[in-house]
């Protein structure tokens, strides 16, 4: 049982310092600027949904999944980083990203699933932790860090739908100033997951 709690307090901090609600709140506010409440919600949703069906998906098939397509981690840790680089910078220049969200319905669920779901929310950093988590482990395990998960993405939609009373909380240039760290940090993010990727494929 002691090991059962250690290995749940293990997966839950892992999942969290990636997938950390509050830091996350900036990107949602900057990818959903001028969309009204109704349409945050639906947003929120959406992706949550994606990123919770995407990484328990690959908690159960993941090494199936990349068999299969011919995928390979170090091809989507350069995509994934290429992606989170471009936000961040687009974030600390304090412009709108090119794929901000419109009015159009369609736009918008697009937006959730990418770059919100992915790779921000269910991006290589999570997946692989993910499937790291449940290699030679018993099923208890197996359902553990799938219910971990779970509790982490309803904190996420949590902070999501909330994150307009949070941003008047801290205060909106307290955010601006977030919003600069976070697209800072992405930045770097996003250029290191790049690295990594191009370390992996060619072994260096």
């Amino acid at each position: 049982m002691e090991n059962i709690w250690s290995y749940s307090l293990t997966v839950f901090m892992a999942f969290f310092a990636i997938m950390n609600p509050m830091v996350n709140i900036p990107i949602f506010v900057k990818l959903t600027e001028g969309v009204d409440e109704r349409k945050k919600k639906e947003i929120a949703k959406t992706a949550n949904i994606v990123a919770l069906i995407i990484v328990v998906s690959f908690i159960l098939i993941g090494k199936y999944i990349f068999q299969i397509f011919g995928l390979t981690i170090p091809a989507f840790k350069v995509f994934g980083g290429i992606l989170i680089f471009f936000i961040g910078f687009e974030m600390l220049q304090s412009k709108k990203s090119t794929i901000h969200l419109q009015e159009k319905a369609e736009f918008d669920e697009g937006v959730a699933i990418s770059p919100l779901a992915i790779p921000v929310m269910a991006g290589p950093g999570t997946i692989v932790t993910a499937m790291n988590f449940v290699v030679d482990v018993s099923f208890l395990q197996v359902l553990l860090t799938i219910l971990l998960f779970a509790v982490i993405i309803l904190l996420t939609y949590l902070a999501f739908i909330y994150s307009s009373y949070i941003v008047k909380l801290v205060g909106e240039k307290n955010f601006v100033i977030i919003g600069k760290i976070m697209g800072l940090i992405l930045g770097v993010l996003g250029a290191n997951m790049l690295i990594q990727g191009i370390k992996l494929a060619f072994n260096i």
